[in-house]
């Protein structure tokens, strides 16, 4: 499991561009009006919400990121969202972001539960373990 804590400002190079960060049902929040529009609207749609703070410097973040995308299709019940912390970082000191890529699950705009870390196992487990719990009950 890797985190970032502090960006070194030389350790950018082309590569750091070369890792897709959205793709499938990702969606990219570049301001906070975009982000309260996507929480709205999952709110709307009774869906819950992954954020993922990263940065595109951030080695764990872009070797999560593929695998972020790919849950976001498998799971299209659920809005996945990416915020990078440098084009928003007042709105991600916010939400006290200690360590890049964390992971806040939301459900009516409320966290219901957070993972620091590119953990892929934890986060499909916690992702699933929240869909569960938010679930309808099943009808018999």
């Amino acid at each position: 499991m890797g985190n970032c804590f502090t960006k070194a400002h030389n350790d950018m190079d082309e590569s750091d561009h070369k890792v897709d960060f959205t793709g499938g049902n990702v969606h990219l929040i570049t301001t906070k009006e975009t982000w309260e529009q996507k929480l709205d609207e999952a709110k709307r749609d009774g869906k819950l919400v992954v954020a993922n703070f990263s940065a595109v410097w951030c080695g764990p973040c872009r070797v999560i990121a593929p695998f972020y995308v790919e849950l976001s299709k498998k799971h299209p019940s659920v809005m996945c969202l990416t915020v990078d912390v440098d084009e928003l970082t007042e709105f991600s000191t916010s939400w006290d972001i200690k360590a890049t890529p964390t992971f806040f699950f939301l459900k009516d705009g409320q966290q219901i539960d957070k993972l620091v870390g590119a953990n892929k196992p934890e986060l499909e487990k916690k992702l699933i373990a929240v869909l569960d719990s938010v679930a309808p009950p099943c009808q018999t």
